[in-house]
């Protein structure tokens, strides 16, 4: 008697892997983009108003995904119109960049993307307070500074200890995170904007060899 049935068999065969409890997690993508100025190529950041969570932080254009929003492709356009004020024609998504699972039940995907010369900018005030456009020779030469935030476990009170080895002396293991640092004129450019920044500076020096 076959105990494992064809059916079962041919599920395990289609299954594609996915991030183990997915369902968990907060989905947001982002713009990183690019615009052409006086012949230079820069990066357009955002500087987050009082009114949004993180106030007076430096962002790329970005949130989460929607209901409605049929990829994420669709959102990181969605939020860059938004945010920026730019007509959706203005804007041209030119593929992924490594997207990042955050400790705290986030995975952002960055898209890498170009604004039209053209294009106007209306910030909506009630999440942008101001924009600052960086020419990327500028920026790839600007000094990064790396510092670490520790984390640790800690269970709430109701854990049971008594059903795991070693008990309320279990040797839980620890990490940290790296933090970058960026200063731009006077403005901090940290968190996951500046990751995101290392790696697209890091993808410019590697299509430029």
């Amino acid at each position: 008697m076959e105990l494992m049935p064809q059916s079962l068999r041919e599920h395990f065969r289609q299954k594609k892997a996915k991030l183990l409890d997915m369902n968990n997690f907060v989905s947001a993508a982002i713009t990183v983009p690019f615009i052409e100025r006086d012949n230079e190529l820069h990066l357009v950041f955002q500087i987050r108003s009082q009114h949004v969570s993180q106030p007076g932080e430096i962002c790329f254009p970005g949130g989460k995904v929607e209901e409605g929003d049929t990829s994420l492709k669709e959102t990181a356009v969605r939020e860059l119109t938004e945010e920026l004020g730019i007509e959706e024609n203005n804007v041209s998504i030119m593929g992924e960049l490594d997207y990042i699972v955050t400790p705290f039940k986030l995975i952002v995907y960055p898209f890498s993307g170009i604004i039209s010369s053209e294009a106007t900018f209306q910030v909506s005030k009630k999440e942008v307070e101001d924009i600052i456009i960086a020419p990327v020779s500028e920026l790839l030469v600007l000094p990064r500074e790396e510092h670490y935030i520790r984390l640790s476990l800690k269970p709430d009170n109701s854990f049971p200890y008594h059903l795991i080895p070693e008990g309320e002396n279990y040797k839980w293991r620890t990490g940290y995170v790296t933090e970058h640092f960026y200063n731009y004129n006077g403005h901090i450019i940290w968190g996951l904007t500046a990751r995101i920044l290392t790696h697209v500076l890091d993808e410019i020096k590697e299509a430029n060899t």
